[in-house]
């Protein structure tokens, strides 16, 4: 697997070719959890809001729709070329929403957006949602303002979705509030696991969140706190780095990524987790943007 820093970069690199053949190639616009952080304790790790791009098997996959996607969305716009996107949501709270509506390839006639959605109940899919956030006084314009083909695709978690042929998506329901969906996409005998938002149980581990990451080759696992904050914030719907990584040990996964930084975090107390990580697993990686992995 290669690991990537292109941190502050304006351009990302063109992907290596990976082990297993085709490219499968991940790269992380947004890495924070709850709100947007930007400042100068933050600048190296990034303070924008989740948003993941997966390459593979000639599906464009984007996790989240977090501050992050807008530049993605700009760097896509100086690609060239409308997109064809899936955008898998792990749930609608607005550390993971609110980019969407600035991201400048949902404003392109000629680029196609599926929304997939697994977390609402069918009564309220996720174009209702979406519609209510870009709604007076809320947002100045409506949801009828994207030019893209928007096609929202919602499903229940616990499904299969094939993204395109031999790039199949298996997902799970997460613990958080008002629910959320965890993702594995795999393709050429590769696989990328991305679980946030989620809480641990109190004892063991969740077996459906097991079998989900068994023998998985990179894990990005919500990683909001550590465990010495963990005690004052049971029920929130999150989880720490320490049980991301002996979750990565429980379910034989090769690399594990912390992630959804809480904002109050530093780059500097990100760099001593970093630290902390690598020795209690070797390998371990904490996310900020610009990290790129190539399967």
């Amino acid at each position: 697997m290669t690991v990537r820093s292109t941190i502050n970069s304006v351009q990302p690199p063109a992907p290596e070719e990976s082990g297993g053949g085709s490219p499968f190639i991940v790269r992380f616009w947004g890495v924070r959890g709850s709100i947007a952080s930007p400042g100068p304790a933050t600048v190296r790790y990034g303070g924008n809001t989740a948003c993941i791009e997966v390459r593979c098997g000639g599906a464009h996959i984007v996790f989240d729709c977090g501050t992050g996607i807008r530049p993605l969305g700009e760097s896509l716009a100086r690609d060239g070329g409308p997109v064809d996107i899936d955008l898998l949501l792990t749930h609608s709270h607005l550390d993971h929403i609110s980019g969407l509506p600035f991201f400048a390839p949902a404003f392109d006639p000629a680029g196609r957006l599926r929304l997939w959605s697994g977390h609402l109940p069918p009564e309220r899919p996720f174009r209702t949602v979406l519609a209510d956030m870009m709604t007076a006084p809320l947002f100045p314009v409506p949801v009828e303002i994207f030019r893209a083909d928007c096609q929202f695709r919602d499903f229940q978690a616990g499904q299969t979705l094939e993204l395109a042929p031999g790039v199949v998506v298996r997902t799970c329901r997460l613990n958080h509030p008002d629910g959320a969906t965890g993702y594995r996409v795999e393709h050429g005998g590769r696989s990328l696991c991305v679980l946030t938002d989620t809480e641990h149980p109190a004892e063991g581990r969740d077996p459906v969140i097991l079998e989900l990451l068994r023998g998985a080759d990179v894990m990005v696992y919500d990683s909001t706190y550590t465990d010495a904050e963990y005690p004052s914030r049971v029920g929130w719907g999150h989880s720490t780095w320490q049980e991301c990584l002996r979750l990565a040990e429980a379910a034989g996964v090769g690399r594990a990524v912390i992630f959804h930084h809480d904002p109050a975090r530093t780059d500097d107390a990100l760099d001593a987790i970093a630290a902390e990580a690598a020795a209690m697993r070797p390998g371990s990686l904490v996310a900020y943007e610009g990290l790129e992995l190539s399967l």
